[in-house]
């Protein structure tokens, strides 16, 4: 099918709940994509973040082959091998905590939510979350999402949610009190503009969560297994969260979600309380195995920080040159080039010019590369950018 006619279909059956480029993709191979009429697109943005090792990788697509012709899904009330060594691969390199799996970043901060109140006093219920943060759009994690947009029209939210700005540690001491539960917070914030806080205020929030006896969940789905040049994000700040969620690229683009707590913390998800149909199932399980061995047997987690440092030092000397960049953010492959001005039609002109990037928070322009790109690829991403911020 053309373009034309997958739109118009789209049009006829599809509720038009997003926002689309009018291209129709077709086929994906590394950070390349194509669309229906052939042409190819240089992807710094594949999957909303979800392709981290690109489109297709072929370990992973061979782990799904196979695993698709044993077996794809068994419910819950039976173990499977793939289930638990997945869980196992993810805790060995994280803290040593305990996993429930389920199929999106949102269901991971849904379960959060729930361990939290779970495992806290029966007075305690309330989460404190950070304005400019994201965690999802059901009803429970887009009420402890603070950003009021996301938030029209669908009132009453679930209670019990403060909101608090970013990277304030006074604030917090300031908004504690007997019925706080817990913190949730993204370490690094991903639709919020690639904003990293200071050391000092997440090493200030797990002293707080200590002296309180509350918990500190982290929000991982953007950040987790490998974005940031750590498996985690945490491990750039030396802060262990209670609680961690996860998403998007743990199976390089397989719908798959996963809550890791410690251990003496997940039990409060106590049976009945909590599930997920397709959660953990085998071909989510194998997919996310083979990502986690493709990004160790290629040592891409140093791939990414030499990525990320080559998208700095060229961002930064661009900043020089162009007046509208207010600021270079880069950790790993998460980059933020912050303007002055509306950065959507540059979107548009890098498209036109056969490259994916995208704005958030309407002035950031937000890259989140595969992390096995090449450096010749990035170079020709970049040089686009490059010229697109210059005219």
């Amino acid at each position: 099918m053309s373009t034309q006619a997958t739109i118009a279909q789209f049009q006829k059956y599809v509720i038009p709940n997003y926002t689309r480029y009018p291209v129709a993709l077709t086929k994906g191979d590394g950070s390349y994509v194509w669309d229906a009429e052939g042409r190819k697109y240089l992807d710094f943005f594949p999957g909303w973040g979800c392709n981290l090792l690109g489109h297709c990788p072929k370990p992973v697509v061979e782990a799904i082959c196979k695993q698709a012709g044993e077996l794809i899904h068994v419910p819950n009330t039976w173990y499977t091998e793939q289930q638990g060594t997945w869980a196992q691969a993810l805790s060995e390199r994280s803290f040593d905590g305990m996993a429930f799996f389920c199929n999106s970043g949102t269901e991971a901060n849904e379960a959060a939510i729930k361990l939290v109140r779970l495992h806290a006093p029966k007075e305690r219920y309330k989460i404190i979350t950070f304005q400019s943060g994201f965690h999802g759009r059901t009803m429970g994690s887009v009420s402890a999402t603070a950003q009021p947009k996301y938030h029209d029209g669908l009132q009453p939210l679930l209670p019990g949610f403060v909101y608090l700005p970013y990277n304030d540690l006074q604030a917090v001491k300031s908004a504690l009190d007997n019925e706080t539960a817990g913190i949730l917070i993204e370490p690094i914030q991903g639709e919020g503009g690639i904003r990293i806080p200071s050391i000092e205020f997440l090493q200030g929030l797990r002293k707080i969560c200590d002296e309180n006896e509350i918990l500190l969940v982290f929000d991982e789905v953007q950040t987790g297994c490998g974005r940031t040049g750590n498996w985690f994000a945490y491990q750039h700040f030396g802060v262990t969260p209670d609680i961690m969620t996860l998403a998007k690229s743990i199976c390089s683009g397989v719908a798959a979600g996963a809550m890791l707590a410690k251990r003496e913390i997940a039990p409060s998800l106590r049976p009945g309380m909590h599930a997920a149909t397709f959660g953990g199932n085998p071909l989510a399980a194998a997919a996310g195995i083979a990502t986690i061995e493709m990004i160790e047997r290629e040592n891409l987690l140093e791939q990414a920080r030499k990525l990320s440092e080559l998208f700095r030092t060229r961002f930064q000397q661009l900043a020089k040159e162009v007046e509208i960049i207010q600021d270079v953010r880069a950790i790993g492959m998460m980059i933020g080039i912050d303007l002055s001005i509306d950065g959507t039609p540059y979107v548009a002109e890098c498209l036109k010019r056969g490259l994916l990037v995208n704005c958030t928070q309407g002035h950031v322009i937000r890259l989140l590369p595969a992390m096995n790109l090449t450096l010749e690829q990035a170079n020709e991403g970049i040089d686009i950018i490059f010229d697109v911020l210059k005219k």
